[in-house]
């Protein structure tokens, strides 16, 4: 069966989005059929903005509507403890449960050589610079636990370690299982890995 051709671009579009095979790009144009066509034009129109209207914060690499961000702007947050994670989704994660009041800095990725990525594709090189100019007395490493999330972390220790002294290096607690990412997990297991934290 020949496929409309506004059809099979939307699935080609949806196969593109990570985690979205052939099958559940198929479902979903279709179900994109039976949507009144307003919100259809209200989706694309969210789509269209959303680069347009958001801006990565030039302290902490977080995604935001402004530049710096709102975290980086709140005078109540402590700056002395950045929380290094990978991606803003893990801000958020950690955010959900509201004990955290420090900082964050943004990684954007892991190092994962078998993927062409090493520290310099990442924002490591931006987080050294921020430490050479702001200061801080507490870096906590929340790499997901997973082979790369480990290896991007010790090489952050590594780094910090030749180039700073006296800044404390303290790794999540293990409330997170191995090999499970820090956006899905519930705001009690966050809360307990943040608690549980210890020193490389």
């Amino acid at each position: 069966m020949r496929l409309p051709k506004a059809i099979e671009k939307v699935i080609e579009s949806f196969e593109r989005l990570p985690g979205v095979g052939p099958k559940t790009a198929q479902r979903l144009t279709f179900y994109l059929l039976h949507v009144p066509q307003s919100d259809l034009e209200d989706m694309a129109e969210a789509l269209t903005m959303l680069k347009k209207e958001t801006v990565m914060c030039s302290v902490c690499a977080n995604i935001g509507e402004n530049d710096p961000c709102w975290i980086c702007t709140d005078s109540s947050r402590d700056r002395d403890t950045i929380c290094i994670v990978e991606d803003p989704l893990d801000v958020l994660a950690i955010e959900k449960g509201g004990k955290y009041k420090g900082v964050y800095h943004v990684l954007h990725g892991v190092i994962d050589p078998l993927n062409s990525m090493g520290p310099d594709d990442i924002y490591i090189p931006q987080l050294i610079v921020r430490l050479k100019k702001d200061k801080a007395s507490e870096l906590i490493l929340a790499t997901n636990p997973t082979v790369e999330g480990e290896a991007t972390a010790l090489y952050i220790v590594r780094e910090v370690g030749k180039m700073f002294d006296g800044i404390k290096i303290t790794r999540i607690g293990r409330g997170l299982p191995i090999g499970a990412d820090l956006e899905y997990a519930d705001e009690t297991t966050i809360e307990r890995a943040l608690e549980g934290r210890r020193e490389y």
